[in-house]
């Protein structure tokens, strides 16, 4: 068991470093909202790493591995999501350095930030890529060692992934949060925006083109 512990913890250190949709969309939170803004991101994107560990352990993701339609269907909302998300970006890219603060601010409670906002679009960039429920159901029973119970250890593995994950995401947090001040400048954040908005939108179009 220990073996497959630390195979897996590898692992899932090389998959949290791995770039993609929630990585822009984390990065994008901790400059718009600081840093509580982009750990409550980083918490949505691991209660979606949770729920899909525990899919997996109940046998949900294997529909999306087995069926072309419901793949599809999300693969397609994923895509829409993305591209919306993207759209945004380059909206307010163009509004202005300062437009993406003030919706910041007009969302909050008083702190500069709304918290709910932050984390429900961590989720549901999560959500939104069908990739992450067919990558846990080929993925974690990988590491089941023989004889265990696999339900238990898949959610077992679901934690700890998801633990690993937010470890790697703190970091990018605070390193963008460290770099807020040369960030926050108009041109910079105008720029910013303008980048992880083409990503977005490259990253949905993507996902809605491609075929199993």
């Amino acid at each position: 068991m220990l073996e497959s512990l630390i195979a897996f913890a590898g692992a899932a250190v090389l998959i949290a470093m791995a770039p993609g949709p929630s990585t822009v969309v984390i990065m994008r939170e901790s400059m718009r909202s600081g840093r509580r803004g982009g750990l409550a991101a980083v918490l949505g994107n691991e209660t979606g790493v949770l729920v899909w560990g525990v899919a997996a352990a109940v046998g949900l993701s294997a529909l999306l591995a087995a069926s072309r339609l419901a793949y599809d269907g999300l693969r397609v909302a994923g895509a829409v999501v993305l591209v919306w998300f993207g759209a945004r970006a380059l909206w307010q890219a163009r509004r202005g350095g300062s437009g993406g603060s003030v919706e910041v601010e007009a969302e909050g409670a008083g702190g500069g930030f709304s918290w709910s906002r932050c984390y429900r679009l961590g989720l549901v960039t999560n959500f939104a890529n069908p990739k992450a429920g067919v990558f846990a159901v080929s993925f974690l029973p990988q590491f089941v060692p023989e004889g265990s119970p696999v339900p238990v250890v898949l959610v077992g593995f679901s934690v700890l992934w998801a633990l690993i994950d937010l470890a790697w995401y703190a970091v990018v947090v605070w390193l963008v949060g460290a770099a807020r001040r040369v960030l926050e400048r108009p041109v910079v954040r105008r720029r910013l925006d303008q980048v992880s908005g083409v990503v977005l939108v490259g990253l949905g179009v993507r996902l809605a083109a491609e075929t199993r």
